[in-house]
């Protein structure tokens, strides 16, 4: 009997070009990178600057088109990437035997041997809506370490916010009331982008998924209803569509039902018979096709103790339009207008290196210099402004609100201190609950979805001047 031949490491040197399934562990995040952040921290090792402290500010410059804010999301995943930042032996070994790395310093290789991650990072708690220039995280580490792990932050932080920006948009435009269940795992980029799309949008406000393995993870139930191809089968093999609707009502009781595969209506109407003879107990029916205002409407009269849910390119949009028509539609699937569309286009850059603080002065792409926090003001619980200030100058008064309550916070928080995690996971409620909370403390004008306004972030006169200093030397 042939024996199967053991498979090696996916990243061991035998391993580069026979990968095939390209399935991902938590050990892979290590070199799940892009090739010049070890470059770079190869250059700092020859260079010996690799242990001079840098600070790095992860922001976006601009929003996506027809978005007034963005929802911060993703943090949990960072740190614990960061917490278990280290290279195996086998994913040394690998690098090593890459043409590039032929002249890299031997102190490269020794840094990678003894990698774990002893920086700071600060951060705006999972849920805070934050606008453009705002470091929503900033890591301050040995220079070799804030830079390799650059990649990594902006993949997660970027997909897992641009999933949450767009939940909360959905929740705060379908209200507190509407069933909201995220469908989009066919639609995701990547299986493990499916994963973290649902974890971002039952923290931003979403009800539940129908993504087994996520909801399992995160410790909730998986829903979902029936598709086209049940109707279709048990209805050619038993006889038609009324004998497919009582078989999966018989295995699963109370179900949703999908009643529109041939036609919507007639289906409604043979339901109602059923249920009022007693023959089926339906809780719940599902519109995917058609025009779903009309016929809500049309099945709320023959059904009119049953929830209907629509489905279907669903997004915020289409809620609002279908709201403005006044159609009887208590839930929604949200699929692919969920998790795909506008990319969040965060950046991660240099700020601060050795006490000296940094810019980029490019066109269309330049930074602010030097660690910031960001002030937030509310008046009566509504945002009134944002400040970027310095981390060490003092921080401005709070001016009279002519009788109206006032009040400052800083946003970003120390979440990691020298290697040492200082915030444990939050639950996803409550950092549903933070989500809801910061949309709500907008004002209309920054959460409509036609041609929001732009909100203006301020810059003390002390980053302004630092900024003036550091542009005139460059």
């Amino acid at each position: 009997m042939r024996t199967k031949p053991e498979r090696p490491s996916s990243t061991s040197p035998e391993a580069l070009n026979e990968d095939q399934q390209l399935a991902l562990t938590s050990e892979d995040y290590n070199l799940l990178t892009d090739l010049y952040e070890l470059t770079m921290a190869a250059c700092y090792a020859g260079e010996q600057l690799d242990q001079q402290w840098a600070s790095f500010e992860l922001f976006t410059r601009r929003l996506p088109e027809n978005y007034g804010y963005l929802i911060a999301m993703g943090l949990a995943q960072a740190l614990d990437y960061l917490e278990n930042f280290h290279f195996t032996g086998d994913q040394i070994q690998a690098l090593r035997s890459l043409k590039i790395f032929a002249n890299a310093p031997e102190k490269f290789w020794s840094l990678l041997e003894n990698a774990k991650f002893t920086g700071n990072v600060w951060a705006v708690p999972e849920g805070t809506a934050i606008f453009p220039n705002e470091p929503f995280l900033r890591v301050e580490a040995p220079l070799w370490q804030a830079q390799i792990v650059e990649t990594f932050l902006l993949n997660t932080l970027n997909y897992q916010t641009l999933i949450a920006t767009r939940a909360a948009r959905l929740r705060d435009v379908a209200g507190s009331n509407v069933n909201l269940l995220e469908f989009g795992t066919r639609r995701a980029f990547s299986p493990q982008a499916s994963v973290w799309a649902v974890r971002a949008a039952l923290a931003a406000g979403l009800d539940s998924t129908s993504n087994v393995l996520a909801a399992l993870k995160l410790g909730r139930e998986p829903v979902g209803t029936m598709a086209h191809s049940l109707v279709m089968a048990l209805g050619a093999l038993e006889g038609g569509e009324d004998e497919a609707f009582a078989a999966f009502n018989r295995h699963f009781p109370g179900s949703t039902l999908l009643i529109d595969t041939y036609n919507t209506v007639e289906a409604a109407r043979r339901l109602a018979e059923k249920i009022q003879q007693g023959e089926m107990n339906v809780k719940g029916v599902r519109l995917d096709s058609g025009d779903l205002a009309k016929l809500s409407k049309e099945v709320r009269s023959l059904l009119p103790g049953v929830s209907i849910f629509a489905s279907g390119d669903i997004d915020e949009y289409e809620i609002a339009r279908l709201k403005a028509e006044n159609a009887e539609i208590d839930g929604y699937g949200l699929g692919t207008k969920l998790v795909s569309g506008s990319p969040v286009n965060g950046v991660y850059k240099l700020v601060e290196v050795d006490g000296h603080p940094v810019m980029k002065k490019s066109s269309g792409k330049g930074t602010y210099p030097g660690r910031k926090q960001i002030i937030r003001t509310f008046k009566q619980g509504e945002v009134q402004s944002d400040c970027l200030v310095l981390m060490d100058e003092e921080r401005p008064e709070i001016e009279s609100g002519n009788g109206h309550s006032v009040s400052q916070v800083e946003l970003m928080q120390l979440v990691v201190k020298q290697g040492e995690r200082m915030l444990s996971p939050e639950p996803l409620e409550t950092i549903a609950k933070r989500t809801a909370a910061s949309v709500a403390s907008l004002s209309p004008e920054i959460r409509r979805l036609e041609n929001p306004i732009s909100f203006q972030v301020e810059v003390s006169e002390a980053l302004g001047e630092l900024t003036e200093r550091v542009r005139q030397k460059l």
